[in-house]
């Protein structure tokens, strides 16, 4: 599989993710934590089909600073981005730990918009021809 197809794979299955979040919007039927664990996988699987599209081999990590930390290593723009590390919790720390609500929970709309935003950045990279790609470190 190319790198092109890998990071066509996990915008596929973020967008499930996405498509999950956006019927998610009533906090009284869906807790902060399952929210936050779909909007994590999402932001995860996003900023990996952007590392596969750069040809770089991602590690297989929920930690979403390293995943923005290995693509700014590469020269990619993504400080806009480093918002997303507020769901990093919801991976494996609210899944499985108690969770104790923070007061005004998730901004919903808001982190599905993001969310949407980011995809369709890095679906336009993705539908650019392999050979349009840039080479690792100029993205």
């Amino acid at each position: 599989m190319g790198p092109s197809d890998e990071a066509r794979r996990l915008l596929t299955a973020a967008g499930k993710d996405l498509q999950a979040l956006t019927g998610m919007a009533d906090p009284d039927v869906f807790a902060d934590e399952v929210f936050g664990f779909h909007a994590q996988q999402a932001a995860e699987k996003i900023l990996k089909a952007w590392l596969a599209w750069l040809s770089i081999v991602y590690p297989r990590t929920h930690d979403l600073s390293l995943l923005l930390g290995r693509l700014l290593d590469e020269g990619a723009n993504v400080q806009r981005w480093y918002g997303l590390i507020e769901y990093a919790p919801y991976a494996v720390q609210y899944r499985y730990e108690g969770f104790d609500s923070m007061g005004a929970g998730l901004d919903r709309a808001e982190t599905v918009r993001r969310l949407a935003e980011l995809m369709l950045e890095v679906e336009g990279m993705v539908r650019r021809e392999p050979s349009d790609a840039p080479p690792a470190g100029s993205a």
